[in-house]
């Protein structure tokens, strides 16, 4: 359990980029772009205007989210200090590692949400209360002005 995770420990990592007339291609490699090595990937789309998804954290589990198609907005939260992340280019991804709240929104029509991660589903590695990750991170409940 990473209870000291902070929002510093969060980063925009850039990705290589083939580029040629015909198409640009991307690409991601276990453990030599990311963190981690890769066991799940899920993605989001479809996402009607004004929906916000996320709103948890997780015990165990590194993420790293690209916006494939469109852009969105990440709010990472360390429960002392809140930073938002703008996503928009599928060349660029954010790793979250365990103990970062994140919420997202502002989704442009059309965005799609890229997400590689470190395990499988297990919904016991999810903290899905705020007040619980407070706990988790052993922090009094204070209201940062975003909703939770």
């Amino acid at each position: 359990m990473n209870k000291r995770s902070l929002i510093y420990d969060c980063s925009v990592i850039r990705l290589p980029k083939v580029n040629d007339r015909a198409g640009n291609i991307t690409f991601v490699e276990n453990n030599l772009h990311l963190p981690f090595s890769v066991v799940r990937i899920y993605y989001l789309y479809d996402i009607p205007a004004g929906a916000e998804r996320g709103g948890h954290a997780h015990k165990e589990l590194h993420h790293f989210m690209i916006a494939a198609s469109g852009s969105f907005d990440v709010v990472l939260d360390d429960g002392l200090n809140k930073r938002v992340v703008e996503l928009n280019r599928p060349d660029y991804g954010l790793y979250i590692p365990p103990g970062i709240w994140g919420e997202l929104f502002n989704f442009s029509s059309g965005a799609i949400s890229l997400n590689l991660v470190s395990e499988k589903y297990n919904e016991n590695d999810y903290i899905r209360y705020y007040d619980d990750f407070l706990v988790f991170k052993n922090r009094k409940k204070k209201n940062h002005g975003i909703k939770h």
